[in-house]
């Protein structure tokens, strides 16, 4: 974007809280333009239920811009799991209910609630195991203490690819052209789907021609060459939308998600 405007732009890191404590910054910033951020899924559709009290309201404290980028996941299996097809997976759960686990990053992560998901639509009962990040879940599952991990794509795909883990399907709603060979869960569990995504957020009350502005000039560049070829590395394609596209998405996921941060437990007070 600042090759394309000629303008600079200076990234600002706010960590902390899931996601939550940058995107209180961008709530409480002068709704001029000037500041605007990261939209995701953690923090815009799954923290509302997950958390107790959130800083922001999503509805009323943000300026929605664009969409930027989704990101499905992989569900990988340890070697020694008897199961090479979800159906069969399935059938192994229902004959052992709680005796097999999958790990994710954190509960309440989108590799939490895939987790959710997949329990939910396939009747199964699995135990979810969450780590404070995906190396450590890794190292368990190659070492045999978990038996499943729903991963980011580019690991998971690399210990696939180099035979110490099975791969089972992609959590999108298609195939992802990083790992065409690998079926999307939603080719057995009609309907399924949770993906990763990110957008362009800001203050509530940026006027909207600046809106308009600032979603062309990151329309236009998300579509180049490199930044296209930069997503597709790590997994992600490219999703622009409209605000309205964007604010109605948000909405969706957040319809779609809670119930399943609900049955999960997971709650953060």
């Amino acid at each position: 974007m600042a090759e394309i405007t000629g303008q600079s732009f200076v990234v600002e890191n706010r960590s902390g809280s899931g996601g939550n404590v940058g995107t209180e910054a961008i709530a409480r910033a002068a709704p001029d333009g000037n500041t605007i951020g990261l939209a995701s899924v953690s923090s815009l559709s799954i923290a509302p239920t997950l958390y107790a009290r959130l800083p922001y309201d999503v509805d009323r404290e943000f300026t929605y811009v664009c969409g930027l980028w989704q990101l499905p996941n992989l569900l990988i299996l340890r070697p020694g799991v008897p199961a090479r097809s979800i159906p069969e997976l399935i059938a192994l759960c229902r004959r052992e209910p709680g005796r097999y686990s999958f790990a994710s990053s954190g509960a309440g992560t989108t590799l939490h609630l895939a987790g959710e998901m997949f329990k939910h639509m396939a009747g199964v009962d699995i135990l979810h195991v969450p780590y404070r990040g995906g190396a450590q879940a890794y190292n368990d599952l190659l070492g045999g203490r978990i038996d499943m991990v729903f991963g980011n794509i580019p690991e998971a795909l690399r210990l696939s690819r180099e035979g110490q883990v099975r791969p089972l399907a992609v959590t999108g709603a298609a195939r992802s052209p990083q790992a065409p060979d690998v079926p999307a869960m939603a080719e057995f569990l009609s309907g399924y789907e949770i993906n990763s995504w990110g957008g362009v957020l800001g203050p509530a009350g940026i006027p909207p021609a600046l809106v308009e502005r600032i979603a062309v000039v990151a329309r236009e560049a998300v579509e180049g060459a490199d930044v296209r070829r930069q997503f597709e590395e790590k997994g992600a394609s490219v999703w622009w939308t409209t605000p309205e596209g964007l604010a109605e998405f948000r909405r969706e996921n957040e319809v779609r998600f809670a119930p399943l941060v609900r049955a999960s437990g997971a709650r953060v007070e």
